[in-house]
């Protein structure tokens, strides 16, 4: 079993190898037995969220997944559509929308905040999905949320850049 393999077998694309921290990768082979299913690290995150199914049966490894990685969502859950997905590597952005009020008028204004928020394997997300999202420690540089769950959406044909949508 050479090093190809081993990428092949656990669909590698970094070139360093990838491995779940908390799953020790050498453990030992008995020769009669047949091929064994490789072990793989899944949590619970709570509050009311299902683990995906792609999480536990699939084969990625990120860490920064709130099922499969080392990361605790703790803090904010909110939610927002998916104006942008793809351009980044397991990131997407979410468009928030909120009304402000103006005390001198007594009438709201119209706002938004975009979010960058990574987004496991685990999840398929097109541009105009709305998509639930977790508070957790910052990933990187702007990114401080993780998707929990996504709600697929049904019309696509609308420009979801500009549309104003309250949760």
């Amino acid at each position: 079993m050479g090093i190809n393999d081993k990428y092949r077998e656990c669909d590698q694309t970094q070139k360093a190898y990838q491995k779940q921290d908390a799953v020790f990768v050498a453990r030992k082979r008995v020769a009669g037995a047949k091929k064994q299913k490789s072990m793989r690290y899944v949590k619970s995150i709570g509050l009311g969220f299902k683990t995906p199914r792609e999480a536990t049966e699939g084969n990625y490894v990120d860490k920064k997944c709130p099922f499969t990685g080392n990361v605790n969502i703790r803090g904010r859950i909110l939610k927002g559509l998916c104006i942008s997905a793809g351009k980044m590597t397991n990131t997407v952005v979410v468009r928030r929308d909120y009304l402000h009020y103006i005390t001198k008028y007594r009438r709201y204004e119209k706002r938004h905040k975009n979010v960058h928020v990574h987004c496991s394997p685990a999840f398929t997300i097109k541009e105009g999905d709305v998509v639930t999202i977790g508070q957790c420690r910052p990933l990187a540089k702007t990114v401080r949320f993780n998707v929990l769950a996504v709600e697929p959406t049904t019309n696509s044909a609308l420009n979801i850049k500009k549309v104003f949508r309250m949760f």
